[in-house]
């Protein structure tokens, strides 16, 4: 592990003549949602790698097809409200939203043909070489069919209801992210032909054994069985309908009195949102047609004719079935040494007034460090009180069923608890209600303010005094997620961190303006400001002769300003690294306008999701950790904490991470101009296996 803390010798100034300030904003910019979309070929491009096992790939394709499930429901749906108020204003890459409109729509289309024929092509043929085929009902034989119509008859059919369109029956609500079978219906007695639809029940398995470990989609099987639901009705054909709906709902302002009731109401609105596209299996044609269009107020454009299955993301459910095939060997999380050194709560609290702890998910366990904190301090009677942000957690979260016990047990127990986290309301919601029935003090996120930092906070009774022993993560709460996500969280005893750290749950819990914090670097008061001197700081550097490097590592560089001044330390000599996960504004490797920028994204079997942010500092090298990404909505709109990484070993771990990730062949794209590549042939380890190797990393 290296512990180099900045480059022998700077950068040379990129070749004069581009100037910034007059290059139009379009030569600046790429496009977010064509970043975003970027982001998902590349996710697209792990399901068809044969590098990675077939299991993998399979749920790399299932992961693809619901992140463009969520990007129609949250952006296209967006630019549609956009273009229906009135606002075709271009955005500061240059573009309209129609024509942003127009480019996702096409390009969204041609992805999910894309997602369709890695399936049929690749996919499927693999699972059935490994033993998990997956049929066409017709393809069955008749033990198989006897098989499957005793199942649909004992635990579908009771589910089902059948929906007709005609006078008495209106067109039915058709719920966002939901399947669908439409049918043409003809009645027996008028031969009048009308639409009918079934909704495909979410709480049954999509795909159905059918002996011999032979699988056919629900679909087929519910649509081989209609006579069932329409005694007596002749059927022309039937096809597969799966709709999105608009995800992007306001989140309630400050008039509201009752937050929680407000954010169920707002839950209401997002079900029944203006339909954003609808996928069809077949196109039903003539006068179904259009009173599919007409009911649903989808243009053309919005009305897709792909192959089945659709919503492909839950394939995943065939590569659990295929227990034999190839998948990633995920060992058990390592256990990080001051844990393992702690045999009791007391041994714990000691080791973190020792030192710091910087721990790595999910290299490093979360159970066996984050829950285990919290559980210590649950118990532990020296324990007087204990405080905790809460963004999105597991259902089972056991930081919160540590809560609910210290709180049962006397202690001061408070959770910050934010309830417009997207598509995760109705689960905070119902914690929120578990967490106040137990005694616990419950606070909201104020509106419009979204609290996404990711802090806890112990208060101790020792012989020297109250002690404060403080977490600061870049990722959730969630014990799930903390599997499968890349996140660093550190634990610290250090006095001034941790009365920053009381200061705000002060300030959250209560009112009055955001503290003056001395370690913690807060948003939405303090990141931008002390982000951005440190940036000007390392271009002073760079002027001055001496060696200056920026790395970021992030989610996503969305953010204007910062942009603008990246390009500029670049071409002040300033070597600029960026780790960027998804969304980049940046055009890096622009010959005279980003030479010294050099933005790299790791896609693999773990979703990376930690942020890092490091200044050479002319060798004082300053490190900081943390829940925000460089996006105005983090920077300026959202509660966002930042800790400085201060111990030498945890430096060095960081640095570590930065080179292997900078250097990586295996998992690592790079970003030149608006295009990104990788090397495809590359046999070394990527990222996630070299750090899986090298862990438990202190």
């Amino acid at each position: 592990m290296t512990t180099e803390q900045a480059p022998a010798s700077p950068r040379p100034p990129a070749p004069a003549g581009l100037d910034i300030d007059a290059l139009p904003a379009r030569e600046l910019y790429a496009n977010r949602e064509i970043s975003w979309l970027d982001f998902n070929d590349r996710v697209f491009a792990e399901a068809g790698d044969p590098r990675n096992p077939l299991r993998e790939r399979v749920r790399f394709l299932a992961i693809a097809a619901s992140n463009l499930d969520e990007f129609y429901a949250k952006r296209v749906g967006w630019l549609q409200s956009r273009l229906r108020s009135g606002d075709d204003e271009e955005t500061i890459d240059g573009l309209g939203v129609r024509e942003q409109l127009s480019i996702v729509r096409r390009r969204g289309e041609t992805m999910r043909h894309r997602y369709a024929a890695c399936w049929r092509e690749e996919l499927a043929p693999g699972l059935a070489a490994a033993g998990v085929p997956v049929s066409s009902y017709a393809a069955l034989s008749a033990v198989q069919r006897a098989r499957v119509r005793e199942y649909f008859v004992r635990d579908v059919f009771p589910v089902l209801t059948p929906l007709v369109v005609d006078p008495a029956h209106p067109f039915p609500f058709i719920s966002g992210g939901s399947l669908s079978i439409g049918a043409n219906v003809t009645d027996p007695e008028t031969g009048d032909v009308r639409f009918a639809r079934v909704k495909v029940p979410d709480n049954r398995p999509r795909f159905v054994e059918a002996g011999d470990g032979v699988y056919v989609a629900i679909e087929e099987v519910i649509g081989a069985h209609l006579d069932l639901l329409f005694p007596g009705a002749a059927f022309s054909d039937w096809w597969l309908m799966h709709l999105l709906r608009n995800a992007d709902i306001d989140t309630p302002g400050e008039a509201a009195d009752d937050l929680r009731e407000v954010v169920g109401t707002m839950i209401e609105r997002r079900r029944m949102a203006a339909p954003v596209c609808v996928e069809l299996s077949a196109d039903p044609g003539g006068a179904r047609g259009l009173v599919l269009r007409r009911e649903l107020a989808l243009s053309d454009e919005d009305v897709l004719i792909l192959p089945s299955p659709l919503r492909l993301s839950d394939i995943t459910e065939l590569a659990d079935a295929a227990d034999d095939a190839p998948a990633f060997a995920t060992p058990a999380p390592a256990i990080p040494s001051a844990f393992q050194e702690a045999d009791t709560g007391d041994d714990l609290f000691a080791t973190l007034r020792a030192r710091e702890v910087l721990v790595h998910h999910p290299y490093e366990s979360f159970d066996a460090s984050v829950a285990r904190f919290m559980r210590a301090a649950a118990v532990d009677p020296r324990v007087l009180a204990i405080k905790q942000t809460m963004y999105r957690t597991s259902p089972d979260s056991p930081l919160l069923e540590a809560a609910i016990r210290a709180a049962t047990l006397g202690k001061q127990v408070a959770v910050i608890v934010e309830l417009t986290a997207r598509f995760d309301e109705a689960n905070n919601i119902e914690w929120a209600r578990r967490l106040e029935d137990a005694g616990v003090h419950i606070a909201y996120g104020r509106p419009n303010r979204k609290i996404h930092s990711k802090m806890s906070l112990v208060v101790r009774d020792e012989p020297d005094g109250v002690r404060l022993y403080g977490h600061i993560g870049t990722g959730n709460y969630n014990s799930t997620t903390a599997r499968v996500y890349t996140d660093l969280g550190l634990f610290t005893s250090d006095p001034a961190v941790c009365n920053d750290l009381l200061s705000i749950f002060n300030q959250l819990t209560g009112y009055g303006r955001f503290p003056a914090t001395k370690q913690i670097v807060l948003s939405p008061t303090g990141l931008r400001p002390a982000l951005t001197e440190r940036i000007q700081r390392e271009i002073a550097h760079a002027r001055a002769g001496r060696p200056a490097r920026i790395v970021f590592k992030m989610n996503a560089l969305e953010d204007q300003a910062f942009t603008r001044l990246l390009y500029a330390a670049g071409q002040a000599g300033v070597q600029v690294d960026l780790i960027v996960r998804g969304i980049c504004r940046l055009r890096p490797g622009v010959p005279g306008l980003s030479d010294n920028i050099r933005v790299v994204s790791v896609i693999g079997r773990f979703l990376e999701h930690s942020r890092v942010y490091y200044f050479a500092n002319d060798g004082a090298p300053e490190y900081f950790i943390g829940s925000a990404d460089i996006m105005k909505r983090n920077l300026d709109e959202r509660v966002e904490a930042t800790a400085p990484v201060r111990d030498p070993r945890h430096q060095a771990h960081l640095r570590h991470l930065f080179d292997t990730m900078l250097a990586d062949e295996r998992q690592g794209w790079r970003l030149v101009d608006r295009t990104w590549s990788r090397a495809e042939e590359s046999d070394q380890p990527g990222t996630h296996a070299a750090l899986l190797r090298d862990a438990p990393f202190s």
